[in-house]
C-alpha cells in the first residue's frame, strides 16, 4: 500500500434492521475488494431484509447475531476487541438508542461496548425519526463519546416520502471508512455551527453550441472537501461546475453552474453569510470573446483564430471583499518553469490573491487531476508552510479542515 492508504484491516460491519440493509451488501463488497477482512454482525431484524447467506457469500465468513451463538469463542467480547474499525450501516433509530444507552441485548450492541477502535454509524430512517429530539440527543451523546455519526443524505425514503434520513451512498460510506482507517481522528465534530462554501469542478466556456474551452478537473477534491466538512458538522454549500459522475455528498446543498461567471455569481452570493470559503474549482482564466450561436464550420485547412477575453478572478475578489473573520482558502495547480519552481510560483500567487491559505498541487501526468489521490503543500498568509503527503483526496480534505478549525478557534 502507498502512504496515506489503509493496509488491510479487520472490520466489523454491523447491519441494522431497516430497508436500507440491502445497501450494506454493496458496502461489504467494497470493503472486501479493498482487501479487508469483514465480519458481518446483523441484528435479528436486519435478517428480515437480507439473509445471512448473502452476507456470508460476500464476506467469506460466518454470520452470527446472537450472543449465545458459538459461546466458547466468546464472540460478544472478542469481535470488538479484535476490530480495527466498527461500521454500522444502516444504523436505525432503535439501534442508535440502544447503543447510546449502553444496551447489550444482542451480539452487535455487545460488540460495540467492547470496541476500542473507531466506530462509524451511517444512519438511515424517516425524516421525522431523524429529527425527533430523542434521536437528536442520542446522536449527540454518541458523538460526545467519540463515535462518528454521519449526516444522512436527503432523497427518496420508504414509499413516496422524501427528505433527510436516507442512507448515504455506499461509495461515500466507503470513502469515509477508508479515511478513518488511515486517520482515526479525521472526523471530529468541530465545525458545528459554521457555514462553509466550497467550489468544485471545472468551468466550461462556450465557443459555439457544440464546443467549449475547459480543463481536466474532475471535482473529486472539492467534493471530498464538502463531504468531510459536512461530516465534521458544518453547514455546507457546494458550488459545482462540471465534474465527473460524482454523487452529491450527504448533508450538503449543491448549486450547479457552468461558466466562470456563473460560478462567480453563485460563490459571491453564498459567501455573503459564510465563515469559510474554499475555492477548489478549476476556474477558466479565459473565455471566448464571443460565443457563436451556430456551429463553427470547417471551411479550410487553417482554422480561424479564436479571440479570448479574461474571466473574473473569483479568488482575489473574494479575498478583497470578505467580511471580518471570514477565512478564504485557494487552490493552485502549478508547474515549474525556467524562471521558478512550483513553490516559488505558489508563494507569489498567495501574496497576489490575498487569501488566508493556499493549497498547492504540482500537476502533470497522473498528478492532481482525474486521479483518486492528491498531495502538495499548504501555504499560509503568516508564512507557515505544511507538506500534505500524497494520499486519498479525503485525507487532504481532513488536513485542510484541521488547519481551518484551528484558525476559527482563535477568532
Amino acid at each position: 500500500m502507498t502512504e496515506g492508504h489503509a493496509e488491510p484491516r479487520r472490520i466489523v460491519l454491523g447491519v441494522g434492521g431497516g430497508i436500507a440493509a440491502y445497501k450494506a451488501c454493496e458496502v461489504l463488497r467494497g470493503l472486501t475488494e479493498a482487501g479487508h477482512q469483514v465480519r458481518v454482525v446483523p441484528t435479528e431484524s436486519a435478517l428480515n431484509f437480507v439473509g445471512a447467506a448473502t452476507f456470508e457469500a460476500l464476506s467469506g465468513l460466518p454470520v452470527r447475531h446472537d450472543v449465545f451463538d458459538n459461546v466458547p469463542e466468546v464472540p460478544h467480547v472478542r469481535l470488538g476487541q479484535g476490530a480495527d474499525l466498527v461500521l454500522v450501516a444502516p444504523a436505525t433509530a432503535d439501534l442508535l438508542a440502544r447503543v447510546a444507552h449502553g444496551r447489550a441485548d444482542d451480539l452487535l450492541t455487545a460488540t460495540l461496548l467492547t470496541a476500542r477502535c473507531p466506530v462509524l454509524f451511517a444512519p438511515a430512517m424517516h425524516t421525522e425519526m431523524w429529527e425527533h429530539p430523542a434521536v437528536v440527543d442520542n446522536v449527540g451523546l454518541l458523538r460526545s463519546r467519540g463515535a462518528v455519526v454521519l449526516e444522512p443524505a436527503s432523497g427518496r425514503l420508504t414509499g413516496t416520502d422524501t427528505g433527510p434520513g436516507r442512507l448515504p451512498d455506499p461509495a461515500e460510506i466507503l470513502e469515509l471508512t477508508e479515511l478513518l482507517l488511515v486517520r482515526p481522528d479525521a472526523l471530529p465534530y468541530d465545525l458545528a455551527g459554521r457555514r462553509v462554501v466550497v467550489s468544485a469542478g471545472g468551468t466550461r466556456e462556450p465557443l459555439d453550441p457544440v464546443r467549449w474551452l475547459g480543463n481536466r478537473s474532475s471535482g473529486r477534491q472539492g467534493y471530498a472537501l464538502a463531504r468531510v466538512a459536512a461530516q465534521r458538522g458544518a453547514q455546507v454549500t457546494l458550488i459545482a461546475a462540471h465534474t465527473a459522475d460524482l454523487g452529491d455528498p450527504a448533508g450538503v446543498e449543491v448549486v450547479r453552474v457552468g461558466t466562470a461567471r456563473q460560478l462567480r455569481d453563485a460563490v459571491l452570493t453564498a459567501a455573503a453569510v459564510a465563515d469559510v470559503v474554499v475555492m477548489a474549482a478549476a476556474v477558466a482564466d479565459f473565455r471566448p470573446a464571443q460565443a457563436r450561436s451556430s456551429k463553427i464550420k470547417k471551411t479550410g485547412d487553417e482554422p480561424a483564430p479564436v479571440a479570448l477575453t479574461t474571466n473574473p478572478d473569483v479568488l482575489a475578489e473574494l479575498a478583497a471583499q470578505r467580511p471580518d473573520g471570514q477565512l478564504v482558502v485557494g487552490f493552485a495547480a502549478e508547474t515549474g518553469d525556467s524562471r521558478s519552481g512550483v513553490l516559488e510560483h505558489a508563494r507569489a500567487k498567495l501574496a497576489r490573491k490575498g487569501c488566508d491559505l493556499l493549497v498547492v498541487n504540482a500537476v502533470g501526468e497522473g498528478l492532481a487531476f482525474e486521479v483518486a489521490d492528491n498531495g502538495g503543500w499548504l501555504l499560509a498568509a503568516d508564512g507557515s508552510e505544511t507538506v500534505l503527503p500524497e494520499g486519498p483526496k479525503a485525507l487532504l480534505a481532513a488536513q485542510l479542515w484541521d488547519a481551518v478549525a484551528q484558525r476559527l478557534s482563535r477568532s
